[in-house]
């Protein structure tokens, strides 16, 4: 197996790390924190953004003051890995506005969703109108988060 990861020089490094923190950043403030002309910035930013390194730019919201008031990690282990039915649940996940991420996992759970929700009715629904009744899956369990101690936070780079 080969390592497809690109090469980064220090000043790429500092320059993610500066983006990850505010993706505003002018070519000219990043010129300046990274001791570069602005248009030497900017290409670089070019770069790496044409390298894939950097993926897109989005906004944080704040969950709670669009009135999502429950966070919940679901844990979802399926019946059958028939590739229709997995499929077809691949396609509930990435189409239902509550569930913002997912994961596949090993070990006894096969996916893991990040959920949030207006209230726990809205939880209760996914579950058990959406989630459980689909014929692949076995069985689901969540964990309702009581507080974050870490926010989501940049790479480590």
């Amino acid at each position: 197996m080969h390592d497809t990861r690109m090469v980064l020089d220090e000043t790429d490094k500092l320059l993610l790390a500066a983006l990850q923190r505010d993706a505003h950043m002018t070519s000219e403030a990043l010129g300046a924190a990274l001791n570069l002309s602005p248009s030497q910035a900017g290409r670089r930013r070019q770069r790496l953004e044409a390298e894939g390194l950097i993926a897109g730019y989005r906004a944080r919201l704040d969950p709670k003051a669009l009135g999502l008031s429950v966070q919940a990690f679901v844990q979802v282990q399926m019946a059958t890995h028939e590739p229709a039915k997995v499929s077809t649940f691949a396609r509930i996940v990435a189409t239902r506005a509550e569930i913002v991420s997912a994961w596949t996992l090993t070990g006894e759970a096969d996916y893991l969703l990040r959920v949030y929700t207006e209230d726990l009715a809205g939880l209760n629904e996914l579950i058990h109108q959406v989630l459980l009744p689909h014929p692949a899956v076995a069985r689901v369990q969540s964990q309702i988060v009581m507080d974050q101690l870490k926010p989501d936070s940049p790479l480590p780079i």
